[in-house]
């Protein structure tokens, strides 16, 4: 995955530079096969080549520079979910690695509260009631995989912006103290510097249909998608083509614009709390 994403970066900037692939062999005196299967993910580049590459492909930006050659480096990188492979499935791995490396998350759920800021239990109960079933043992770990995957949040290590429909909320008021820790949890990752958590009214039911749960990652300075991961019962799937991201950036921004603030979002999770419980 890391790869693939670090070949993409490769042929966008050679593209832009109006260079084909022969005009690349040549700059790191290899083969156009090389080159070819690199852009696409199936070999490694080293970060001798990605500085020859960006060189011929006249990128001065030193942020970019930076980003591509780290990626380099870390492209054959052993990653801590490695340990869980016998219980994630590759394309939820896949879904991970993207994760590990952003510096900004923004996801979308309609349905259920995102995995990065569930409970322990709250994770135990979505996980155990899956579409497939899971064994006691193996629920364990997707937990673990799970709290272990919210650490760069409550480590500051990632700006996290995300919206959740309000049916999502509001259907914990009925649940037991799970749920309640879950609201409670809510709000307190809210707080976060680091956490933008914005709600969509339940009236805003035509927007909500836009799109399924997706989440979007970035990896520069600034909040531009360059991958996004679009769940279903099945797998995820990852998308990376331009007009299908940009399609994804305009979802998420109407989403936003139509979602209450991040102070009115935490009034509606309190009133939820207040209202957990009460006969209606």
């Amino acid at each position: 995955m890391r790869s693939r994403r670090l070949g993409i970066a490769l042929r966008r900037h050679r593209e832009a530079a109006g260079l084909d692939q022969s005009a690349a062999a040549e700059a790191i005196i290899k083969s156009v096969s090389k080159v070819s299967r690199a852009e696409s993910g199936h070999v490694s580049v080293s970060a001798l080549e990605v500085r020859t590459l960006l060189d011929r492909y006249g990128v001065t930006d030193e942020n970019e520079r930076d980003r591509l050659v780290g990626w380099a480096r870390t492209s054959n990188e052993r990653g801590w979910w490695v340990d869980y492979q016998d219980t994630l499935r590759p394309d939820y791995a896949d879904h991970i690695t993207l994760e590990s490396d952003a510096t900004y998350i923004l996801s979308w759920d309609p349905v259920l509260i995102p995995g990065l800021l569930q409970t322990p239990e709250y994770a135990e109960k979505v996980i155990g009631i899956g579409p497939a079933f899971v064994p006691d043992d193996k629920v364990a770990e997707l937990v673990e995989v799970r709290m272990q995957r919210q650490r760069r949040i409550e480590e500051g290590e990632v700006q996290y912006t995300v919206v959740v429909w309000e049916p999502a909320i509001t259907a914990l008021t009925e649940g037991g103290q799970v749920y309640e820790g879950q609201l409670q949890h809510l709000l307190k990752a809210g707080r976060r510097q680091n956490v933008t958590l914005q709600v969509l009214p339940a009236t805003a039911f035509l927007t909500a249909t836009m799109a399924g749960a997706f989440t979007a990652f970035s990896y520069g300075v600034e909040p531009y998608a360059e991958a996004v991961t679009v769940r279903t019962p099945a797998h995820t799937t990852v998308v990376e083509s331009p007009d299908d991201l940009a399609l994804y950036a305009n979802i998420f921004n109407q989403l936003r614009s139509a979602a209450l603030s991040p102070t009115q979002s935490a009034r509606r999770i309190r009133q939820a709390l207040d209202n957990k419980d009460q006969p209606t």
